[in-house]
């Protein structure tokens, strides 16, 4: 009786043992990163955010037809080739044929035709209208080849198209979910979308069907927005997270120090400016515009807010964009800065107001602003503002005289890869709210018809030459302070490989491993 009772636990301890082994298997073999990530998320659909976040992740489960390797150069993606014709209006693209998306639908050529239609119509009111309002018709030639037609000649289109917004969703989805298809979405990426837990957790799982064989190399991933600066790097030090970025800066020397982690750093094309109302003021004077440039420390903007992750911008377009020029920088002068108030008008400076979102970085970086205007006899007030006031107050204002902003520090990334999403946007007159970002009501016929000389031409000499003029035309007019590039900095666990921040701080993870 012993006997059979000895046997019997000996069995039943061999099955626990066996069982358990098999537990740790399958748990060692479950290969799902966790990334850690600065901000929540606001939107699934590319084509209505605005946010470098929002389209980082987007790329696990989204393709467009031309996206951009981790140097941010154009490759093909859903596309195979493209021809251009009548004079740079029309583009015929050959697509890749046999794609399916998660839901088991065709990619064609009337998927792309039904994309570029939404976000063109107006009506919808997608916060990317403006980048793909270029495009005057899309029309399908066969199930792989589509004939885009655009307004005028746009020498940048492909660049455009490999922007991180310009993505094929499936339009079975579309068709189901609406407008909540920003919660809902299903593309031809890697990653299949299972479940969005706002403001927790977002998860993706692997897509079997992937159409590249052997990819991806991971089961999975779960973003976790972690807004505190200490938490997040808590969680990498600790193993709890694989990969973060940005980096806080005041925290990359320790984290450095960790074996188990790299520490990765380069140059980046992210632009810190602050804008000053060219129409209001006292800044539509370009004595005090150039005055502000002058009153301000950029080598130690650098070094006291971003603790040397960070360099003084050397124009108004960061080096590392196609087309960029040096165009020099304001060098650091407070004598120089009087004198130019002084000839103004205003020999005991002036009060203005200065805004910003709100985050540990922008208030550092204001806070620094505030003290070198003081210096010279600028009494700036901060407003700090949340994301929905910023929209209200600065995106959504109607007309240029309704505009109340004076100074706004902010940033901006060029994720075309090309001078024109890093000049249009931002300075061009039609670029001004509620249309795009011209915060500085920036007007100049000339430098717009520079823009459009470039973008109507080819011919890369051309097209060099009159990015640089106008370059150099907005940098001598300032509407901007011209303020720092910063560096890309991101942690990762050192067996995570294949994932990287690209210059312009979006993702690049599409051959992410765990390696032994």
């Amino acid at each position: 009786m012993k006997h059979r009772i000895s046997a019997t636990l000996l069995q039943a301890a061999l099955a626990f043992a066996v069982g358990l082994g098999a537990a740790q298997v399958a748990q060692a073999q479950d290969t799902t990163a966790v990334f850690a990530v600065n901000n929540t998320f606001s939107s699934l659909d590319p084509y209505d955010t605005n946010a470098t976040l929002d389209l980082s992740v987007c790329k696990s489960f989204y393709q467009g037809l031309y996206t951009f390797d981790k140097d941010l150069k154009v490759t093909p993606q859903l596309a195979d080739s493209y021809e251009i014709a009548n004079a740079g209006l029309v583009y015929i693209f050959k697509l890749k044929k046999g794609i399916k998306f998660h839901d088991g639908s065709d990619f064609n050529a009337s998927v792309v035709k039904a994309m570029f239609d939404r976000v063109t119509n107006p009506e919808n009111k997608l916060k990317r209208y403006n980048l793909f309002s270029n495009i005057d018709s899309t029309t399908v030639i066969d199930d792989a080849t589509v004939r885009i037609t655009l307004k005028r000649p746009f020498s940048a289109f492909i660049n455009q198209l490999a922007h991180p917004s310009a993505v094929m969703i499936s339009p079975a989805a579309l068709a189901k979910y609406g407008k909540e298809i920003g919660m809902n979405p299903v593309g031809t990426g890697p990653f299949k979308f299972v479940e969005w837990k706002q403001p927790d957790y977002m998860k993706v799982v692997k897509f079997d069907g992937y159409w590249k064989k052997g990819l991806p190399k991971i089961d999975g991933i779960i973003w976790k927005p972690v807004t505190d600066n200490n938490t997040r790097t808590a969680m990498v030090q600790t193993g709890e997270a694989h990969f973060t970025a940005p980096v806080p800066y005041e925290q990359a020397e320790n984290m450095a120090k960790n074996p188990k982690l790299d520490l990765v750093s380069y140059p980046g094309i992210f632009a810190y400016y602050m804008s000053m109302n060219t129409q209001k003021r006292p800044f539509n004077d370009v004595r005090v515009r150039h005055a502000i440039n002058y009153a301000i420390n950029k080598q130690a903007l650098a070094k006291v807010v971003f603790y040397g992750y960070a360099e003084p911008a050397q124009g108004p377009v960061p080096i590392g964009v196609d087309f960029a020029t040096k165009t020099g920088s304001y060098d650091f002068n407070p004598a120089k800065a009087r004198e130019l108030l002084k000839a103004a008008g205003y020999p005991n400076g002036f009060e203005t107001e200065l805004w910003s979102a709100n985050n540990s970085t922008t208030q550092k970086a204001t806070q620094f602003l505030q003290q070198q205007l003081a210096q010279v006899g600028i009494k700036a007030r901060i407003t700090l503002l949340e994301t929905g006031q910023r929209v209200q107050q600065l995106e959504n204002v109607q007309k240029p005289e309704d505009a109340a902003v004076r100074l706004n520090f902010g940033g901006w990334s060029a994720s075309t890869g090309e001078a024109d999403w890093a000049l249009r946007p931002l300075f061009a007159t039609e670029a001004q709210p509620p249309r795009l970002q011209n915060f500085a009501y920036y007007s100049n016929k000339e430098f717009d018809d520079l823009l459009y000389e470039a973008l109507g031409s080819s011919d890369r000499a051309k097209k060099t030459h009159a990015y640089r003029q106008a370059q150099e035309m907005v940098h001598k007019d300032a509407p901007w302070a011209f303020l720092v590039t910063t560096k890309v900095a991101y942690a990762k666990a050192k067996n995570l490989k294949g994932v990287y921040q690209m210059p312009d701080n979006s993702f690049f993870y599409e051959d992410v491993e765990f390696t032994k």
